[in-house]
């Protein structure tokens, strides 16, 4: 009766508050609720992404990245920072999902930057004779002669992406298959007891739904965060979206996850923009506090004193 009614506790209670806290020696003791994070430089080596007049996404994408891990130390000292690549290497999407779950990280944030296609433009400027042959023959013919074109883009602007609403399947069969590292040594005894009793007990299964419910509602919050302080320093911004095609890895991760679109480097302004030093910092100091923020709720939720600084 005692292992049924704590297991009703584990569900009613949820996850996170579980996971706030660890025992030692009999005494409860406050548990770190951001202790690594995942910094993915997005393509690399052969695979370069989207390319602007003079230069690659991969490039950028690492610049940006390893800047990005230097300002996330010097913020978060508490934290470990796990980069999947440091040099213009390849990583499958698999091997950057591997990556990140052995090293178990607790927020996984992808850097990537976007394009558009160019605007054809087509002009009538006379008439042109051409050959063609017919039945057999070579015959002349005249025809509309046009002047074609492409301008870049116009598009420009940040987006920040979390998995799309129809990969919750996938997501729930991850979560399933972290959640025994996820919760703590209390917990899991509480599930074997389950178990050894019920071997169809739907225990794992909750828990499951609840983790990736959880790691939706954080992935979301904090893509909204990293939009709305991108608008504070004067960024255009797209807003936090799902994607349902392109983004594998952000389903694949047992933690949390978000991939940020930086600006287009099919815009001419952009491209400038995104290979300046200037325009990689304000990217790293907006991400570097977004983090601070979603480390602060976290810490706020779980009753972690000293939280709450937005700076």
């Amino acid at each position: 009766m005692r292992v049924k009614y704590a297991a009703f506790v584990l569900l009613s209670f949820g996850i996170t508050f579980l996971c706030s806290f660890s025992t030692e020696k009999g005494k409860p003791q406050q548990k770190q609720v951001l202790r690594r994070i995942i910094v993915d430089a997005g393509h690399g080596g052969e695979d370069v992404g989207a390319r602007g007049r003079y230069s690659t996404e991969s490039q950028i994408s690492l610049e940006v990245a390893l800047k990005l891990e230097k300002m996330l130390q010097e913020a978060l000292p508490d934290v470990e920072i796990v980069m999947t690549r440091r040099t213009d290497v390849f990583h499958s999407v698999i091997q950057k999902a591997d990556i990140a779950n052995q090293a178990k990280g607790d927020l996984f944030v992808c850097i990537h930057v976007n394009s558009a296609a160019a605007s054809k433009r087509r002009e009538f400027i006379g008439y042109k004779t051409i050959t063609v042959k017919r039945k057999g023959k070579t015959v002349k013919q005249r025809v509309k002669d046009y002047r074609t074109w492409t301008i870049p883009n116009p598009a420009m602007g940040t987006e920040t992406y979390i998995y799309g609403i129809d990969k919750t399947d996938e997501r729930k069969a991850v979560a399933s298959e972290g959640l025994d590292e996820y919760l703590d040594s209390v917990s899991m005894k509480i599930l074997e007891a389950r178990r050894k009793t019920d071997a169809n007990d739907p225990t794992k299964t909750m828990l499951a739904n609840i983790l990736t419910q959880q790691y939706f509602q954080r992935s979301a919050k904090l893509a909204m965060t990293i939009e709305e302080e991108f608008q504070t320093v004067g960024r255009i911004s797209r807003k936090a979206q799902q994607r349902k095609k392109g983004i594998w890895v952000l389903q694949a991760v047992n933690m949390p996850a978000v991939l940020v679109e930086t600006g287009f480097i099919s815009n001419p302004d952009e491209e400038d923009y995104l290979n300046s030093e200037k325009g990689q910092m304000e990217i790293c100091q907006v991400i570097t506090k977004s983090i601070r923020i979603y480390k602060n709720s976290l810490e706020n939720q779980a009753g972690i004193t000293g939280a709450g600084s937005r700076k």
